[in-house]
């Protein structure tokens, strides 16, 4: 990275980064699996979001909550205008790995104490942000902070989400101990910021095959979740015919299959990975099966051909079963480009950090962010993290610590350049 005098070693910084990264990483792990149960608004969600504001305080930074429970620390005054902000989220998929998200909000913090110890001088205020509830995993939509604040996800919406128990999430942030009837579009706030740059684990191997410990994110596929409901009879199980069953479980089967098709012929992919059944017992043909399908394309064409290719294949099966079908859209995100005048900066930055033209791997990703979601109301930018295992979303997700330091050089020496000039 960019050399500077009486730079201090990696040493300092990945004692930085090894402190806070055990300090967090028991929070919310499952004994059995490994995994992280980080869910929204729950007992672990808590126990991060102390996490956060500790490292706040200790820092001396300006601690804050915002009006959608988006946690933040800044250094300099918050109200000045042009602020460059870092940061993720700290949240997790059922049973996810340590990496996706966590590792952006340390990597901030740690990025923010090598900055220090270059004793730099800030010309901009500075921040890092916890967005909540990027991951879904509790009330089945992505991203709720930043769509909230960015004003993609309206109010009337948002009381409407329920998780798998029935609690509504201004239920949920309400037992939390926060307010639910503030919640709501916070332009003003994203006014003040002058550029948003999120570190993240690369969620695939692009960076492991080409040798780098860092690269750029160039765009987001577009991407959407979509609920297939069968509805077919519930029946006895040992005396109900094959011939007179309208079972909706061999319908959402081929659907499945047809996905997988699907997604290989337009290069894209899809995923049914979640599935609800009623009445769910088994000795009983089920009433209902209910799929999540969750699909993503390098161009909206290609996405739309996955889309309308398993609808058209899960109608015909379905009445050729006796079901019946609805298909609802539960969110979209269109194409994300990242502002290229940014993006380009960070590539300078990076590129001359050995005093050399060094090539900044430059990386589009099938995964959503909150950078992405904010894209649409000011630049935005991301860096990757080498994944060797290429593994996401899972307790097997993975970055070595060398690398994840060469993450947050990376990070501060882009804040640097962002924020210090």
């Amino acid at each position: 990275m960019t050399q500077h005098e009486g730079r201090p070693q990696p040493g300092p910084t990945g004692s930085s980064f090894h402190t806070m990264w055990k300090e967090l990483r028991p929070i919310g792990r499952h004994p059995d699996s490994h995994g992280y149960r980080r869910y929204a608004w729950t007992g672990a969600d808590a126990e991060c979001r102390a996490w956060f504001k500790e490292q706040a305080e200790v820092r001396g930074l300006t601690y804050e909550v915002d009006r959608n429970g988006n946690q933040w620390a800044w250094l300099g005054d918050p109200t000045a205008g042009d602020a460059v902000v870092t940061g993720s989220h700290l949240d997790s998929v059922p049973d996810g790995g340590a990496f996706d998200g966590p590792l952006g909000v340390v990597s901030s913090f740690a990025a923010l104490d090598e900055l220090r110890s270059r004793r730099v001088t800030f010309t901009k205020p500075l921040a890092v942000v916890n967005f909540g509830d990027e991951e879904g995993a509790r009330f089945g939509l992505a991203c709720v902070g930043s769509r909230l604040a960015s004003g993609q996800l309206t109010v009337e919406q948002a009381h409407r989400l329920t998780d798998g128990e029935g609690i509504s999430l201004p239920r949920a942030m309400e037992a939390a101990g926060y307010d639910p009837d503030i919640i709501g579009a916070d332009p003003e706030r994203l006014s003040r910021i002058g550029a948003f740059v999120e570190l993240h684990v690369e969620q695939g191997r692009a960076l492991d095959l080409s040798g780098d410990r860092v690269g750029l994110a160039s765009a987001i596929w577009p991407h959407g979740r979509w609920r297939f409901d069968f509805r077919g009879e519930a029946n006895h199980a040992g005396t109900t015919r094959l011939v007179d069953r309208r079972d909706p479980m061999l319908s959402y089967a081929e659907t499945v299959l047809a996905a997988r098709r699907e997604a290989e012929l337009a290069g894209a992919v899809a995923t049914f990975g979640k599935i609800s059944v009623e009445p769910n017992g088994v000795n009983a043909i089920p009433s209902l099966v209910r799929g999540w399908l969750d699909s993503r394309a390098a161009d909206q064409e290609s996405l739309d051909a996955v889309v309308g290719g398993v609808e058209k294949a899960a109608r015909e099966y379905a009445g050729a079963h006796g079901i019946d079908l609805d298909v609802v859209r539960e969110s979209f995100t269109p194409v994300v480009e990242f502002d290229h005048a940014l993006r380009d900066e960070l590539a300078r930055i990076l590129g001359k950090s050995s005093g050399t033209d060094l090539r900044v791997p430059v990386l589009g990703t099938g995964a959503g962010h909150d950078a992405g979601i904010l894209s649409g109301h000011l630049p935005t930018a991301m860096l990757f993290v080498r994944n060797p295992t290429g593994v996401s979303h899972s307790p097997a997700e993975f970055a070595a610590e060398d690398d994840c330091v060469a993450g947050v050089l990376a990070l501060a020496d882009v804040l640097e350049g962002l924020a210090c000039t």
